[in-house]
């Protein structure tokens, strides 16, 4: 009868294990949000690729493993995409190869305290880059990054104001390859803990001195969320519901009031009796209002996705096209050769156009809003933009009412936090269909959440900061410095394979033995 051991080199288990290894981090995430869990979800995955009998096995752990992580994070998109889900799937997983190999290369067998050490640098190292080749909007974007799991842990915040979700998905694969040495090889339990001392040190130190957000003013802020309209008319009759929830907010003293994404459906040009009934709605409660048009454009052609600020007397001209759209919903990439995914799913049928640049907007009462659309919230790049602009809030629009029933409408809402955190701004993520949500510029929750069975406004009291994080101002140095580890390895992996090509061979002593001492021979 086989062993376990012997059963575990077997590809029809192995494969599935990786899968499913790879696939326990998501449980971190919203909606089961077990962000304990992120700090030992990577262990197994990282003890599967340490003990793989050969590299080749292990970059195929890394691959299965990552097409596990990339499918149940993105299950919810499997009633839209269908079949091209997993093809989406298998096609990011293989970034993980490489990662995985590293950790046999690594880890396998009895390692030394230095291989132990080179470790714990060089595989946080070659999973930011994972993430940084993902976050690309082409390949879907940063959805689900490690670090993101602690949208609502306050040490872990801080530290993203420090070196934004880049710096907490590092510290967090470290953490997981350190337990790892610790559960696998009792001789290297010394830097195994010194890296976990390391990893508290630097939380500890954070919290301490990282400089926090000056509060210099509030602003009244309500969003509006219209809930679920179905139907050929929707439209319309969307935007019947949500000019009587608004009217529900005069007198109540707002500075801004957001509508979700697509909250319009036709250009405002081409629809004057929209844009009166808008600047009416502004006149009425004394805040200028977000709403969002997708919708041909009159003045170009095409659809565009745009925030567009409307006052008392109509639109006032401060308009934000969305520039990062997402791939097979709001366009499809390649489309001569992957127009068939139209056919099997919800794909666009014809690709929206990108904005061309980020815009601030003076929202009155001398507000300055920072507007994304849509998943654009996911990416720190372009906060962190807005932030150093000027921006005193930031304000993402959104629509996840396709996915109402999956995890989908909390992950979004909860990206908003590590926004907040990262550039010391409170942020509003305003939706159609929920979840609308309002952080704090530490990232903390302002208020009540609007779930997604909720069709009502909800007024929020917005701390204003001041001031720079060490993120806004230094950028994505954690990456950088992944990057620099990365290369110090492939150059001294390089001089090393040149060095034994040209028979240059390590220098070794001569052995002693009982007859002769190695500096007096024969005796």
């Amino acid at each position: 009868m086989r062993t376990f051991e012997e059963r575990l080199a077997s590809p029809w288990l192995r494969g599935p294990l990786a899968a499913l290894a790879g696939a326990l981090p998501v449980l971190a995430f919203p909606a089961p949000s077990w962000w304990w869990l992120a700090y030992v979800a990577v262990v197994p995955w990282l003890l599967l690729a340490r003990a793989a009998p050969t590299p080749r096995r292990a970059a195929y752990d890394g691959w299965c493993g990552g097409f596990g992580f990339m499918l149940a994070m993105h299950h919810w998109l499997l009633p839209s995409l269908h079949v091209f889900t997993v093809v989406i799937a298998s096609l990011l997983g293989a970034l993980w190869a490489p990662w995985a190999w590293l950790v046999r290369r690594f880890l396998a067998g009895v390692p030394t305290r230095g291989r132990v050490v080179a470790a714990l640098l060089v595989l946080p190292s070659a999973w930011l880059c994972v993430e940084l080749v993902r976050s690309w909007q082409g390949l879907g974007g940063p959805w689900g990054m490690l670090g993101a799991s602690q949208w609502q842990v306050a040490p872990a915040l801080r530290l993203a104001s420090v070196g934004g979700v880049w710096l907490l998905s590092f510290l967090l694969v470290a953490v997981n390859v350190a337990v790892a040495v610790l559960v696998a090889v009792r001789r290297a339990r010394v830097p195994a803990l010194a890296a976990l001392l390391a990893t508290a040190a630097a939380g500890s130190a954070a919290w301490v001195w990282s400089p926090r957000p000056d509060a210099d003013g509030t602003a009244r802020v309500a969003v509006v969320q219209p809930g679920l309209v179905d139907g050929t008319d929707s439209g319309e009759r969307r935007f019947d519901r949500e000019e009587r929830l608004t009217r529900e907010l005069a007198g109540q003293g707002v500075d801004l009031i957001v509508w979700g994404e697509s909250s319009v459906g036709s250009d405002l040009a081409e629809r004057p009796d929209l844009a009166r009934r808008t600047a009416a709605l502004s006149r009425a409660t004394g805040a200028d209002i977000l709403v969002n048009v997708d919708a041909r454009r009159s003045d170009r052609p095409g659809i565009y996705k745009s925030s567009v600020l409307v006052g008392a007397d109509g639109p006032t001209g401060d308009r934000y096209d969305k520039m990062r759209l997402v791939p097979f919903g709001e366009y499809v990439p390649a489309r001569s050769l992957l127009g068939w995914a139209t056919s099997v799913g919800k794909a666009a049928g014809e690709d929206r156009r990108r904005g061309t640049g980020q815009v601030l907007m003076n929202a009155g009462h001398g507000l300055r809003v920072g507007p994304l659309v849509c998943f654009e919230t996911a990416f720190p790049d372009m906060t962190r933009r807005l932030a150093g602009d000027g921006a005193d809030l930031l304000v993402g629009q959104s629509s996840t009412s396709t996915f109402q029933s999956s995890w989908a409408p909390v992950q979004h809402a909860s990206l908003a936090a590590l926004r907040a955190a990262e550039t010391g701004r409170s942020m509003v993520h305003a939706t159609l269909t929920g979840v609308s949500a309002v952080y704090g510029p530490a990232g903390q929750r302002i208020g009540p959440w609007l779930g997604t069975d909720a069709s009502a406004t909800a007024v929020y009291d917005v701390e204003l900061a001041d001031g720079v994080t060490p993120y806004v101002r230094f950028g994505d140095w954690p990456v950088l410095g992944a990057l620099l580890v990365l290369a110090g390895l492939f150059l001294t992996e390089g001089a090393r394979a040149f060095r034994l090509r040209r028979g240059f061979a390590p220098h070794v002593p001569p052995a002693r033995t009982a007859h002769e001492s190695p500096v007096r021979p024969g005796r």
